[in-house]
């Protein structure tokens, strides 16, 4: 007899879950089918680089056949549950939806944007989640270079030459500093552009940034984004955005086009459909072991599970937690189907990086705390070594490597998939 086993998701988590079954599972003993709205596994701490076109974006993606030897892929999203009868509901690319058995369900739906009832946020801000977004915004930040420079208006100019970053936290602040790198470099081809002058505005709602890691690294990241003339707004909170501007909760009102919202992820909003417990986060509970409390047979990991922290607490909804989840899950699915012991999830955290750009960065290892160019060699050399794929390591060093006596390129290529229609 085979067993019917169905990943939901297919990010770090459910990647490495899936691959960890293969590894596992005799051949013959489980059907393997993973469930993912694309066919391929983002490598998210590279997403900031892939919008500063440090990386070809097609570099920060491994395509999961690529991963997967026997795991059957289906492209498309898991809609409905009924644990009843152990199926799920997979609603195909184009509409179609089928039933899905399964004997073993492990949930990996990662996270989306925290949106907060902010005026006009959802219309005009964008977040920094998922690759399109990385290209939007480089895009972006290029069209308001483009028309700032050809605009005869100077209100106008400062709209389109100020950059507004909401959230102190990793995708903040890496998204921010190397946004505002390529956009300084970018400034010696827009000269009406340059002697205006850009403004780069980040706002925190809290007293200090980077909460995830030692308040002095913080305090070394602030310092090194303030001497590079970004504007830091601590303690304030983004109040209303319209078309052309952002009020704070301090009363100013900046003028620009640009709003980028990093404050936080949720859980995907589907979970909700999905018959099973939530927790007042929306998160799914979960026990050491990565089984979903109250409920057999279903498992939960990553950004969208509350996974008890060996510290305490939960575990942080990051990559580095849920690409070690999902070889535990992996293990303790396959111990449920009979196959080794099961074990629980016991990870503690013990490397942290945020590239700052510029060849700055601050880390921390251990008790031990790294800041600068020892600090930005170290979280490149991490990251290689966790991006999925021989191939996506090499092509990333060649990236880097070709990177370093070009100047970057500022073709906008935002048409790229949206063809013109016929006439």
């Amino acid at each position: 007899m085979a067993w019917n086993v169905v990943i939901a998701g297919g990010g770090f988590g459910g990647a490495a879950a899936a691959r960890e079954l293969e590894r596992v599972m005799p051949k013959q003993s489980a059907r393997l089918a993973l469930v993912n709205e694309t066919n391929f596994a983002l490598y998210t701490p590279f997403l900031p680089e892939a919008a500063a076109g440090t990386l070809e974006p097609r570099h920060v993606v491994t395509p999961l056949r690529e991963l997967l030897k026997r795991t059957y892929l289906r492209i498309g999203a898991i809609v409905g549950h009924d644990p009843e009868r152990k199926t799920v509901t997979l609603r195909a690319k184009y509409g179609e939806t089928e039933e899905l058995p399964y004997d073993q369900l492990l949930l990996s739906l990662g996270s989306t944007s925290r949106v907060l009832p902010v005026p006009g946020l959802a219309e005009h801000a964008v977040g920094f989640k998922s690759l399109p977004d990385a290209i939007y915004l480089r895009n972006h930040v290029i069209e308001t270079l483009e028309e700032a420079n050809a605009t005869e208006d100077p209100v106008r100019r400062q709209q389109l030459l100020t950059y507004v970053f909401v959230g102190g936290g990793y995708a903040g602040l890496e998204a921010l500093a190397e946004l505002q790198d390529f956009a300084a470099d970018a400034m010696d081809c827009y000269p009406r552009a340059r002697l205006h002058g850009m403004r780069w505005v980040l706002v925190e709602a809290t007293d200090r940034v980077l909460p995830e890691i030692d308040r002095d690294l913080g305090e070394y990241a602030l310092r090194e984004l303030r001497g590079r003339g970004i504007d830091i707004r601590m303690e304030t909170t983004l109040e209303e955005v319209t078309a052309d501007t952002a009020r704070l909760s301090n009363g100013e009102v900046l003028p620009t086009r640009t709003v980028v919202w990093t404050a936080g992820v949720a859980p995907q909003p589907i979970l909700k459909e999905l018959n099973v417990p939530l927790d007042e986060r929306g998160r799914v509970p979960v026990d050491s072991y990565l089984r979903v409390e109250g409920m057999d047979s279903v498992w939960a990991i990553g950004d969208c599970a509350a996974v008890p922290d060996p510290s305490g607490g939960k575990s942080p909804p990051t990559a580095q937690t849920a690409v070690r989840q999902g070889p535990v899950a992996g293990r303790n699915i396959a111990a449920e189907l009979g196959i080794g012991s099961p074990a629980p999830y016991e990870y503690k955290s013990e490397a942290a990086f945020v590239n700052l750009g510029r060849y700055k960065a601050v880390g921390k290892i251990g008790d031990r705390t790294f800041r600068g160019f020892p600090a930005w060699w170290m979280a490149r050399t991490y990251h290689m070594s966790q991006i999925p794929g021989s191939a996506r390591k090499v092509r990333a060093v060649l990236d880097w490597t070709a990177g370093l006596p070009f100047r970057r390129d500022l073709s906008e290529v935002g048409s790229i998939g949206h063809p013109k229609p016929l006439v």
